[in-house]
């Protein structure tokens, strides 16, 4: 696992990076022509995939608002990506000012324009951390600093998992960081799929990126919650999980899954 010390010559923009995909299709800046000319051919490949990253963002937006409703005050969201208002902290603190977040990616350049971003902000740390070392993100002085795992947490796993093949062992992942909650937490999760159309040349963009996309079955989504109760509608196409304004056009074929679930036990 990368430390939070890096060099310049870390920073590898010769390839598409997936934070920097997403953020050119939100419509953000913080990307370079190799990702925009990766999010353009994205697009091409699937036509529906920049109303998918937004009805994306706003399941995750809804969810953060339901687990601090529910009481939660700690968020720990890996895979954070690059920030895009309202960050995660920011849609916390609309309903609880004492919500603490712990942002958590691999990507070095995400890492440094989070830190610059929330430098001023004692409720908030940035970790330089890879999901497929669970332990060493849950063992991270900077996330412990942050984060009480004797309080319930909510664990955020949204748009990441499906950039790890299954040789890297994403439901290991899940069900280590699963077992380092306390009862009373929640997982909200969100993963790309295929099961609405063939998306076999999205996937193809990726493999020039420096992380590939693997789509999984509505079943395969499912088991990564295996150990959590998932909370109504259970796992559902994004923008059909609790919306709260009219689901956008062509929502039908949005290849996102998503859900939330707590922790009983």
């Amino acid at each position: 696992m990368a430390q939070d010390g890096f060099r310049a010559a870390e920073i590898d923009t010769s390839r598409p990076h997936p934070a920097r995909i997403y953020d050119y299709l939100l419509g953000g800046k913080d990307n370079y022509e190799v990702d925009q000319l990766a999010g353009d051919e994205l697009a091409a490949a699937a036509p529906e995939v920049r109303i998918g990253v937004r009805a994306n963002r706003a399941f995750l937006q809804r969810a953060v608002r339901h687990v601090v409703a529910g009481g939660v005050r700690q968020i720990l969201d890996i895979g954070t990506g690059l920030p895009t208002s309202p960050n995660v902290h920011e849609i916390a603190h609309e309903t609880a000012p004492d919500v603490r977040v712990a942002y958590v990616d691999n990507d070095p350049i995400v890492a440094a324009h989070a830190n610059a971003l929330l430098s001023s902000s004692g409720a908030t740390s940035v970790v330089l951390g890879d999901l497929r070392d669970p332990r060493a993100v849950v063992d991270h002085p900077d996330v412990r600093r942050t984060i009480d795992f004797d309080e319930p947490v909510a664990l955020l796993l949204v748009a990441v998992l499906h950039f790890l093949t299954d040789a890297e062992q994403p439901a290991q992942a899940v069900a280590a960081l699963r077992d380092a909650l306390p009862a009373g937490s929640f997982l909200v999760l969100s993963h790309a799929t295929g099961d609405f159309a063939d998306r076999s040349a999205a996937q193809a963009v990726y493999n020039k990126a420096t992380a590939t996309l693997n789509l999984r079955s509505r079943a395969e989504v499912e088991r990564f919650f295996d150990g959590f109760e998932l909370i109504e509608p259970g796992l559902a196409q994004v923008p059909f999980w609790r919306p709260d304004t009219t689901p956008p056009p062509r929502s039908h074929e949005i290849g996102f899954y998503g859900g939330v679930a707590r922790k009983t036990t």
